[in-house]
C-alpha cells in the first residue's frame, strides 16, 4: 500500500514538472521579439543634420530597425540606385532625379511624396562685408565663388537658374568652383577658401562661420522640392513605407523646421 502511494506521488510530481515546462515554452513564444530589419536610406547631403536627429529618434522607438543613411549629391545617389545599389528609401533635393527614377520604373509610385521645401541663399565667410548681394558676384569683389556641380547637385542647378535670370551667369562662371554637394560648398566658405557660395537656407542656419547676405527671389529658380519614395526593389518595403510615413509626420516636421526646411507633405 505504501509503495502504491509513493508511486502515485512520484507520478504527480513528474506531471507537475512537465506542466511547468509546457507553460514556460508558451510564454517564450508570446514574448518573442520582432525580426531585426536594416533599412538603407539614400538622402541628399543637405539633409544630414535633421536626418541624423530623426535616425536616433526612430531607432529608439523601433529597436528592431537599424537605419543606415548614405548622404551625397542627389544625382550621385540617383545613379547608384540605377546601378542596383541596395536602397530602401530615396530622399532627393530635386524633382529631376526622382522623376528619372520614376520613368525608369525603379520606384514604388504610390509612395512618392513631396516632403520638404527650402530656399536658396548667398553666403560669405563670417566677418566679411565686401559682398552684400548676388550682383556683387559679377564684380571684382568676388574672385572665387562656390557652387554645387549643376550636373548632379540640385542646389547648383537652382543657382545657375538664378544667376541666369539675374543675367550675371556669364560673369560668374569663370570664377566658379564646383563642389560635389552643398556641404562641400559650405565648407569652402566656412574656411575662407571661397569668397562666397550659394547653398540652402538649411545649410547656413545657425552656422556661426558664415553669414547669409541675400536670399534668391522665389521666381528666380524652380521651386525647391525634396521628394521622397520607397525603392521598388526594397526587400523591406513595408518597413520602408513605415519610415517614410514617420518622415511625413508632424513630429518629424518639427525637426525639419528647426533646421530651416519648410514642410510640403503632398503625395505624388
Amino acid at each position: 500500500m505504501k509503495k502504491n502511494i509513493a508511486l502515485v506521488l512520484l507520478m504527480c510530481l513528474i506531471l507537475a514538472v512537465a506542466g511547468c515546462g509546457g507553460s514556460t515554452g508558451t510564454t517564450s513564444t508570446s514574448t518573442s521579439t520582432a525580426t531585426p530589419v536594416e533599412l538603407n536610406i539614400s538622402a541628399a547631403a543637405s539633409l544630414t543634420s535633421p536626418m541624423n536627429d530623426l535616425k536616433a529618434v526612430y531607432e529608439k522607438d523601433n529597436p528592431n530597425v537599424k537605419l543606415t543613411i548614405n548622404y551625397g549629391s542627389s544625382g550621385s545617389l540617383q545613379k547608384q540606385i540605377e546601378e542596383g545599389a541596395p536602397v530602401d528609401v530615396f530622399i532627393s533635393a530635386g524633382q529631376k532625379q526622382m522623376d528619372a527614377l520614376k520613368t525608369g520604373g525603379l520606384l514604388n509610385d504610390s509612395s512618392i511624396i513631396k516632403l520638404l521645401g527650402n530656399e536658396l541663399v548667398l553666403i560669405v565667410p563670417a566677418g566679411k562685408t565686401a559682398i552684400t548681394s548676388f550682383a556683387d558676384l559679377a564684380t571684382d569683389k568676388a574672385a572665387k565663388i562656390g557652387l554645387g556641380e549643376p550636373g548632379s547637385v540640385p542646389a547648383g542647378q537652382y543657382a545657375e537658374e538664378t544667376l541666369t535670370n539675374m543675367k550675371i551667369l556669364d560673369q560668374v562662371k569663370p570664377k566658379a568652383v564646383y563642389g560635389k554637394d552643398v556641404k562641400e560648398v559650405l565648407a569652402w566658405v566656412e574656411g575662407g577658401n571661397a569668397d562666397a557660395g550659394i547653398v540652402y537656407t538649411s545649410d547656413a542656419q545657425g552656422n556661426s562661420k558664415v553669414t547669409v547676405v541675400a536670399t534668391a527671389p522665389a521666381d528666380s529658380h524652380k521651386a525647391i522640392v525634396y521628394p521622397a519614395a520607397v525603392i521598388k526593389a526594397s526587400k523591406n518595403a513595408a518597413e520602408a513605407q513605415k519610415f517614410l510615413d514617420f518622415l511625413a509626420s508632424p513630429a518629424a516636421g518639427d525637426v525639419f523646421k528647426k533646421y530651416g526646411f519648410t514642410i510640403i507633405g503632398t503625395k505624388g
